[in-house]
């Protein structure tokens, strides 16, 4: 039988929920149709398949439903209300980087709209976003993948799973960002460099 705690529970409801909300924002978000490619990398898809074996660890290195990953009260809450909050704001970032992409997607946008693709590519009449959550980091879906991944391990993960789960995502992270940006600075060049330059990667005031 199953022994309900009431913040890891919580916590678990709302990673859910927020997970949900997560798919549809994907699922339903207006993709208008795509220009030929300019150039792609192919390579970038083992950075998808890590980072979706980083999911996959999370849900399946795990401790006892709905109980806390540390035995201390405290903590237990602490870990709750950032598992929450982890999950609410990757929703929230990730919906507010495809509101910036369809607001510009006449100008032939970057990596969703008229650019998603699984393997990294630029297209005709590409543009560099540089607007709203892409100006606090260059690629703000992975910032808002990673934070999911993160509220998701700290919902139902063994610690050990948790920290696999992120040195995995982080490999295929970096494979993706390294691909699509690598193209990015072939076609922008010095705008690239001093963009890059001034916004981090992925993680907000650090890479």
């Amino acid at each position: 039988m199953i022994q309900l705690e009431f913040w890891p529970t919580l916590a678990f409801v709302v990673m859910v929920l927020s997970w949900f909300a997560f798919v549809v924002t994907f699922l339903f978000h207006k993709k208008p149709p795509s220009p030929p490619d300019r150039k792609r990398d192919s390579s970038s898809v083992i950075g998808i398949v890590l980072q979706g074996a980083g999911y996959g660890i999370v849900w399946t290195i795990r401790r006892s439903w709905f109980t806390p990953m540390f035995p201390n009260k405290s903590l237990e809450i602490v870990l709750a209300v950032l598992t929450m909050f982890l999950a609410v704001w990757s929703v929230w970032f990730c919906s507010a980087a495809i509101r910036t992409l369809g607001k510009l997607c006449s100008a032939a946008i970057r990596t969703l709209g008229k650019q998603w693709s699984l393997a990294a590519r630029v297209v005709e009449g590409h543009k560099l976003v540089t607007e709203g959550p892409y100006n606090i980091v260059r690629n703000p879906i992975y910032t808002g993948m990673f934070g999911m991944l993160l509220a998701t391990g700290l919902a139902v993960s063994h610690w050990v799973g948790l920290v696999i789960a992120l040195v995995v995502f982080a490999i295929g992270t970096f494979i993706r960002v390294r691909s699509e940006e690598r193209l990015l600075r072939e076609m922008f060049g010095h705008e690239f460099d001093a963009y890059a330059h001034e916004v981090p990667a992925v993680i907000p005031f650090l890479i």
